[in-house]
């Protein structure tokens, strides 16, 4: 009996289920037509802000410490961006690698080896006397998400946002326009943006291909340079490795393993692409960036010397002429 009902009503726990689903579709679109987002409270933001931006109304609830943007701003690929574009904004000196299929444990051996070598370089004395920061702990190995990196360094290159404040058609809030590196501003310029042949973008795209890793300075020391170098791409005569009786653990297998998989292929020195050569120029400078001042301030005062001689020579050959003449006029005996 109970299974004979179960029969029968089955036809009208079907049309309940459709006109269920009839209503709830209907609550949709009611819902998309008035322009309203059933996602969570940071997708309503995100959609708010993109018919903001194409109404260009201001934007007066949104949070500081979530502004509207064009990428979902809690995702780990937005972190990256913001991440890279501060690293490039305040880091002098990167250098990229190419690396393939480290394990974790050749990473730690390959850090390791690079803390003792930026360890061992003496702390610089400023000419005033004073000693100056010590690099070594602030200098990192770093892998990079390459296609992340690379939208950084557009951002870094191509967006003003002093000029996207300017414009009238940047999306505003009560406190300012939005100008951030993820903000729709940012996304418009990157994709109206043709990139220069001369860019420093254009000059760094090629070496942005397959996995990369950083080494980061946040100053430019020619000493830590040669150090690092010396571990992560010797050079014999110029930056020679560490031997393995001063260093054993530069020679065990691991990190030698780890080693052979990284190539250094280029690297970005105060705003400026350098390859590989340039790299080692750079590292190569002796005394560091005191011996590069003593360099400059003789290279100019040679400059100045010759000028001196250049201009006194003139005048001086024209003494010499009279004092001669004179002499000649001395000799000659009067009539």
């Amino acid at each position: 009996m109970v299974r004979g009902l179960g029969h029968s009503a089955g036809p009208c726990l079907r049309q309940l289920a459709r006109k269920r689903t009839a209503t709830i579709r209907s609550s949709w679109a009611a819902c998309a037509s008035r322009g309203f987002c059933t996602g969570t409270g940071l997708s309503t933001q995100v959609a708010s802000a993109s018919s903001t931006h194409a109404g260009l109304q201001p934007v007066d609830y949104a949070p500081a410490t979530k502004p509207p943007s064009a990428r979902p701003i809690d995702t780990r690929k937005s972190q990256l961006i913001r991440t890279y574009t501060s690293l490039l904004r305040t880091t002098p000196l990167v250098l990229f690698f190419q690396h393939s299929n480290l394990t974790a444990v050749e990473w730690a051996a390959v850090r390791r080896e690079l803390k003792k070598a930026l360890a061992a370089v003496p702390t610089p004395v400023a000419m005033d006397g004073t000693v100056s920061m010590d690099l070594s702990p602030r200098v990192q190995l770093q892998v990079l998400r390459t296609n992340m990196f690379d939208v950084a360094l557009k951002i870094v290159e191509f967006y003003d946002p002093t000029a996207a404040a300017a414009s009238a058609l940047t999306a505003r809030t009560e406190r300012g326009p939005l100008v951030h590196d993820l903000s729709r501003a940012a996304y418009e310029t990157l994709r109206k943006t043709e990139i220069p042949i001369d860019s420093m973008y254009a000059q760094i795209e090629p070496l942005m291909v397959g996995p990369l890793a950083s080494l980061v300075m946040p100053a430019v020391s020619p000493a830590h340079l040669a150090a690092a170098l010396s571990v992560l791409a010797p050079i014999p005569g110029k930056f020679p490795a560490p031997t393995r009786k001063k260093n054993p653990g530069y020679h065990d297998p691991t990190c030698q393993n780890g080693l052979a998989k990284l190539l250094l292929i280029g690297g970005r020195i105060e705003g400026k692409v350098f390859d590989q050569a340039g790299v080692t120029r750079v590292g190569g400078i002796e005394g560091g960036m005191d011996g590069l001042r003593a360099q400059l301030v003789a290279l100019l005062q040679g400059a100045g010397l010759g000028i001196t001689n250049a201009l006194e020579g003139g005048s001086r050959n024209l003494w010499l002429t009279l004092e001669g003449r004179k002499s000649q006029l001395e000799d000659v005996p009067k009539s």
